[in-house]
């Protein structure tokens, strides 16, 4: 087992909900990975989300998150910490992501991950059949940087690839983010 997920989070079929595993295909394209990681298309995980989880160094999940306190496009990191302490909400649907719930119940099992990290933008719009607000495409890089950012803090190397690869996203507009648009 690869001691590192990278896991994308979302529905690529409502707008930027999409957000974690367009960001996946984007960190794939752009970069090359120790072989001790693993890339992963998580789609909208509930509790099944422990056992992808469980047992590793390092958890690093991108997802489009809703936030009352901050606007659209904002990247905010959640370490494993603030991920325990919030109280897991009541599940509206068997598609709702468990992040804190699958975190205690590895935590149960005596394999907790040793370090999680969630990276998330907050959404602008979760319409059916859109593809990424400009709001929220407008933050990607950032969050690729706070990516490379935690995986470098884990000690993993991580390479910029000479030329990228295409994206293969069906769902978006590939063309929406090129590597010219790097900061």
């Amino acid at each position: 087992m690869n001691s590192i997920l990278i896991g994308g989070m979302g529905n690529v079929l409502l707008g930027d909900d999409g957000l974690g595993p367009y960001v996946l295909r984007l960190l794939e394209s752009e970069y090359t990975f120790d072989e001790e990681i693993e890339l992963a298309d998580l789609g909208t995980p509930a509790l099944d989300l422990t056992h992808r989880i469980a047992g590793r160094r390092g958890v690093i999940l991108i997802d489009c998150i809703a936030s009352e306190d901050h606007a659209p496009g904002t990247v905010l990191l959640y370490d494993k910490k603030a991920l325990l302490s919030a109280i897991p909400a009541q599940r509206l649907d068997p598609h709702s992501p468990a992040l804190s719930e699958c975190l205690l119940t590895a935590e149960m099992l005596g394999a907790t991950p040793d370090r999680v990290w969630l990276v998330g933008v907050v959404g602008a719009s979760f319409e059916p059949g859109k593809t990424l607000s400009s709001t929220v495409r407008a933050s990607i890089w950032k969050v690729v940087d706070a990516v490379i950012y935690e995986l470098k803090r884990l000690g993993v190397k991580v390479e910029k690839k000479l030329h990228s690869d295409k994206l293969g996203v069906w769902w978006a507009d590939e063309d929406s983010l090129t590597v010219a648009e790097l900061p």
